[in-house]
């Protein structure tokens, strides 16, 4: 059975930096896309980053460019969210996502195994 479980976040003040966890347990990921996702109180899951399969290519959403860095280590079946900066809107549950394509897609049905997901909440 496939698990991807989060860890890392936790309340922070507005300028701090946050380091988010995602783990893959039950199939390796390393050939294929991983992604984060965010979803703010009354709002709309979206994309936040992702990073591409064997090649590692990033992406980000414009409003977290230059402030969150994504990465992976195959060898751990673990991907990172690398936060700074960070400003009250950036508060949401962070999902970790899991494709079975190596392309990065910025949509959740591209996305067939998901986390629980984990709260970042940024004071100010």
């Amino acid at each position: 059975q496939v698990q991807l479980v989060e860890s890392g976040g936790g309340l922070v003040q507005a300028g701090g930096s946050l380091r988010l966890s995602c783990t893959a347990s039950g199939r390796t990921f390393s050939n294929y896309a991983m992604a984060w996702f965010r979803q703010p109180p009354g709002k709309k899951r979206a994309f936040a980053a992702g990073i591409s399969g064997p090649g590692g290519s990033t992406f980000y959403t414009e409003s977290v460019e230059g402030r969150f860095t994504i990465s992976r280590d195959n060898a751990k079946d673990t991907m990172y969210l690398q936060m700074n900066s960070l400003k009250p809107e950036d508060s949401a549950i962070y999902f970790c996502a899991a494709s079975n394509s190596e392309v990065v897609a910025p949509v959740e049905s591209e996305y067939p195994y998901w986390g629980q997901g984990t709260q970042v909440t940024v004071s100010s």
